[in-house]
């Protein structure tokens, strides 16, 4: 409990700090948000109304705790160029690219754990080698190029689907799903090719340790050591990589909503950067980061249900 509690409070720490810095880095660039909003051939009086109507004659600090505080209360504040709330703008988007990168999570579990355990089982044979190969050239390939060539090969050479021809989760949802199918690949394959190399390099340092020799002299099989012993253990490193690479997902998928023409947080989110729309920004940024902090939370917190241990070394 000591441990939780303690990782809660870090979190709280880090999210703090991370808005922080968030907010400063939008502050401190060059602008006025009230000339922004309001256009170059606005009077001065109109101006000053217009900044102190939203706050910006505040002392720095007070306009942060501000911002936080709603934010916190689901307040994303109000767009500079569209003058509607950002949370409105915003909140149709969010799961579309949760979907996505939640999708591409489960496929890479579901693909890498499998081949990590087949590669470890026949290190130095054939298909070992074929992984590691294939996976080496993955991890090479950036994933918005994957995308590409996943647009190219499935959707305009075999048509399993329409590149562009999105459809939304409110119109049709098993439609939307398959949609997200391959631009949830293209964030994967790369995870894939370094979860499964993490895997069975952990395998492998795993059944070298004396546990695994004292289960071989008690007449257990290969694969009975494997289930029932090194696995366990093996997977402590992993679980908190997939957890890193599930927090880099969320990120990822905003690179490949552009490459797949999806209609989610990346389009907004460019679209706000070329405006200088810094409320939309800094929500997106702030939400994002928040995501993955609590990603990594949960992470740590499962790390110290499997290995107890954990405990007493903090």
């Amino acid at each position: 409990m000591k441990y939780i509690i303690k990782k809660f409070f870090s979190t709280i720490v880090t999210l703090v700090v991370v808005s922080l810095c968030v907010f400063l880095a939008f502050n401190v660039i060059p602008g006025d948000p009230a000339l922004r909003k309001l256009g170059t051939e606005a009077s001065q009086e109109l101006i000053e109304q217009t900044r102190q109507q939203m706050g910006l004659n505040d002392p720095l600090l007070v306009r942060y705790v501000r911002w936080f505080t709603s934010f916190l209360h689901g307040d994303m504040g109000t767009s500079y160029n569209y003058n509607v709330p950002v949370a409105g703008m915003i909140i149709d988007k969010i799961p579309i690219t949760l979907t996505m990168a939640v999708m591409s999570f489960l496929l890479t579990i579901l693909v890498s754990i499998p081949l990590g355990i087949a590669t470890a089982k026949h290190e130095n044979g054939l298909l070992d080698k074929t992984i590691t190969i294939t996976n080496q050239i993955i991890m090479a390939i950036p994933p918005f190029f994957s995308g590409i060539l996943i647009t190219f090969i499935f959707g305009m050479i075999f048509k399993l689907f329409t590149p562009g021809g999105f459809v939304s989760y409110t119109e049709d949802m098993s439609k939307f799903i398959r949609y997200l199918i391959f631009p949830s690949v293209a964030i994967a394959l790369p995870k894939i090719a370094m979860t499964v190399k993490m895997l069975r390099s952990s395998l492998l340092d795993e059944a070298e340790k004396d546990y695994t020799r004292t289960a071989y002299s008690r007449g257990n099989n290969t694969s009975g050591v494997l289930y029932r012993h090194v696995l366990k253990n093996a997977m402590i490193p992993v679980i908190t990589f997939l957890g890193m690479l599930l927090a880099d997902m969320v990120a990822g998928s905003i690179v490949i909503e552009q490459v797949f023409s999806i209609p989610g947080i990346s389009r907004i989110l460019l679209a706000s950067i070329s405006n200088r729309d810094y409320p939309v920004v800094q929500a997106i940024i702030m939400g994002i980061s928040a995501i993955v902090i609590v990603i990594n939370l949960f992470v740590d917190i499962i790390y110290r249900i499997i290995d107890p241990r954990i405990e007493i070394a903090e």
